[in-house]
């Protein structure tokens, strides 16, 4: 039995047991699936994403509409919406990822023992692949391109914000699976099931081997916090960029204003500046102004109000704010070291910045900041899967097992050891 969302057909006779069934089964046909088969498949999706607008953005501007009439935030209606170019730009993300290398089977490290006995660890996909997620229909494509490169089977719970656009993409993933002999069920969605299927998939440990969250903190910590299948956390982005003493002003005008207002949805956006006490009359005021200029509410301390009278006044919740919004925290800082203080103290660990000329203090920065992506002189803009060259990315870890920082595809698989023996027993 089936209904039909805009076109896409959802499975309603199946359970979310049968579903991750399923799953489970495709990924055995994935796992042993070589780089030919699965580049045609990715080829394949490259095609339906672009050829798909007219399924696709119909799709997509009903669940904007709904999204505008239940008060979705403005954040959240700029990561949902798709165009006819953001398509476009899908589709090539899935064609990098064709050239990238197939991680499944390269060895890790090896060795022949003193007995003859030749072991060699080697990478493995990771089997079914579970996502929750909220409003961002590019994850699905992206994590569906990756989870297939990398040998997994993938089960997406986007939300009910994105149902109606979810469905149409996992409709034409799954037509362009089956297109070249690969499981249809290899990239399916649970969004049908609402938030009890969520909980269920959280559960599912041994049909589901690692689930990944992407969206607010609140959903990361329920996801960490009541979920029964292994966890690999992304984390929110209380992003800092720090100016130190010696800044360049150019430099620091231009990457404030990209990491802040380019597209401050985002999880790698700039949400806390710090400037050096002896920089600040010599970098507020244009930093600040053409951040003005640009719509940003400037959330200050009194030093910096002080140098900048278009600002509000700062509280302590500013600074642990991810606003994903044209806002903006501004610090006084006495010096580097109150810089990497405040950092310890509010950060989520995501990424932080310092512009700086003087290697020195550039080296500590590095060295001493521990976040997942820590930069000199660049903007925290670049912290993502297609700017390192990833193709696109399954999210961005803070945490600190296995993996950290933008997710690629080495980063959906686990590894195994081969023995290979001729006869040797253990004395």
């Amino acid at each position: 039995m089936s209904q039909t969302i805009l076109g896409a057909p959802v499975q309603t006779g199946r359970s979310l047991n049968d579903k991750l069934l399923a799953a489970r089964a495709a990924s055995l046909t994935l796992a042993t699936a070589n780089a030919d088969q699965k580049n045609a498949a990715l080829e394949a999706i490259a095609a339906a994403v672009a050829g798909g607008v007219d399924r696709i953005l119909p799709a997509n501007e009903l669940d904007l509409a709904n999204g505008r009439e239940n008060g979705l935030s403005t954040a959240l209606q700029d990561r949902l919406a798709l165009s006819e170019a953001r398509l476009g730009s899908l589709a090539e993300a899935v064609r990098e990822i064709i050239g990238l290398v197939d991680p499944v089977g390269e060895s890790v490290r090896g060795r022949v023992l003193p007995n003859g006995v030749r072991i060699d660890q080697v990478r493995v996909p990771f089997g079914v692949v579970g996502v929750i997620y909220e409003a961002r229909p590019n994850v699905t494509v992206d994590i569906a391109a990756l989870a297939l490169k990398s040998g997994n089977a993938v089960v997406l719970r986007g939300g009910s914000a994105a149902e109606n656009t979810n469905a149409v993409l996992v409709s034409l993933i799954q037509d362009a699976l089956a297109s070249v002999g690969l499981p249809a069920d290899s990239v399916q969605t649970i969004d049908e099931f609402g938030r009890e299927g969520a909980r269920d998939l959280m559960q599912a440990r041994g049909l589901v081997d690692v689930l990944i969250p992407r969206g607010s903190a609140n959903l990361i910590n329920t996801v960490v916090a009541e979920s029964k299948v292994p966890v690999i956390e992304t984390g929110a982005g209380v992003v800092h960029v720090f100016l130190d003493e010696s800044a360049n002003q150019q430099w620091a005008v231009d990457i404030v204003h990209n990491a802040k207002v380019q597209r401050p949805s985002v999880c790698n956006a700039l949400e806390t500046l710090l400037v050096h006490r002896d920089a600040a009359e010599r970098l507020l005021p244009a930093v600040l102004s053409k951040l003005r200029d640009a719509g940003v509410v400037i959330h200050a301390d009194d030093e910096t109000r002080a140098l900048f009278a278009d600002a509000v006044p700062a509280t302590e919740d500013d600074w642990q704010t991810e606003y994903m919004s044209l806002d903006l925290a501004v610090k006084v800082v006495a010096d580097i070291d109150e810089a990497m203080q405040h950092i310890r103290t509010y950060s989520t660990h995501h990424t932080e910045s310092i512009i700086t000329n003087d290697l020195g203090n550039a080296e500590r920065f590095l060295n001493e900041v521990d976040s997942a992506a820590v930069m000199v002189n660049a903007s925290t803009r670049f912290t993502d899967g297609g700017e390192f060259g990833f193709g696109a990315e399954v999210g961005i870890s803070t945490q600190k097992l296995h993996a950290r920082g933008p997710m690629g595809l080495p980063e959906l698989t686990s590894t195994k050891w081969l023995v290979r023996g001729s006869g040797q027993i253990r004395g």
